[in-house]
């Protein structure tokens, strides 16, 4: 046999190899693209949940209770928090996603309350007497505070305005103080928040020695009216 002849009878080389290769690398791709679009199916899943459960609360609801519910984990839940709120920021939704340091809520917007005004009741407006309003800003910047260091601050009995604040819900009580007596520490609330619209404590203005002193002035001439002196 000649050479030619021996070169003839060798099996060819398998060219539709790298075909299959290629085969290979399309159902990997297909499969990666399967698995991608798994975790965003399951990530809806989760976010209707969200949806849901911050529907039905109607107040504001903390991260680590989503977490525990869902049994997913905080970090996973802020992201999905973060997504779902992107969603509902756009100028066809009529609702907002709010965050409030580690709490959530679904609420109107306020370029809907005209709207809402016209078919519900209007609610009562809270209106806050000059007492009461030194008062909510001292336990605001003081906090967590007791009432003896509130008057302490103010000069006068404190009883009215922190009654006052409790019922309009923008103090609570924060647990007892470890002296003698064990009295109650008082600190704001999420609708203290929203009511002076700030996220966080963080962002509230400054406040001086000398504004807390205009405080102590101001009570003194409020008793002086009071005993018409």
């Amino acid at each position: 046999m000649s050479m030619e002849e021996f070169e003839t009878s060798l099996p060819k080389e398998n060219t539709e190899l790298p075909e299959e290769n290629s085969g290979l690398s399309g159902a990997n791709a297909e499969l990666s693209g399967e698995q991608a679009g798994s975790r965003e199916e399951s990530d809806e899943k989760v976010l209707a949940a969200i949806e849901a459960i911050l529907f039905t609360m109607g107040e504001s609801v903390e991260i680590s209770a989503i977490s525990k519910a869902l049994d997913i984990s905080a970090a996973r839940i802020r992201k999905l928090i973060a997504k779902l709120k992107k969603r509902y920021d756009a100028p066809s939704r009529g609702i907002m996603i709010q965050q409030f340091d580690d709490a959530v809520q679904m609420s109107t917007k306020p370029e809907q309350y005209e709207n809402l005004i016209r078919i519900a009741k209007v609610p009562k407006k809270i209106t806050l007497s000059d007492s009461v309003m030194e008062t909510l800003s001292i336990i605001a910047y003081k906090q967590p505070i007791t009432k003896v260091e509130v008057e302490g601050i103010r000069g006068v009995s404190c009883d009215y305005a922190i009654n006052k604040l409790l019922e309009y819900d923008l103090i609570k009580e924060l647990g007892r103080k470890d002296a003698p007596g064990r009295p109650i520490l008082f600190g704001t609330t999420e609708q203290f928040l929203r009511s002076f619209g700030v996220k966080n404590l963080t962002e509230l203005p400054s406040i001086n020695t000398v504004q807390v002193e205009e405080f102590k002035e101001e009570a003194e001439a409020e008793v002086d009216d009071r005993l018409g002196i």
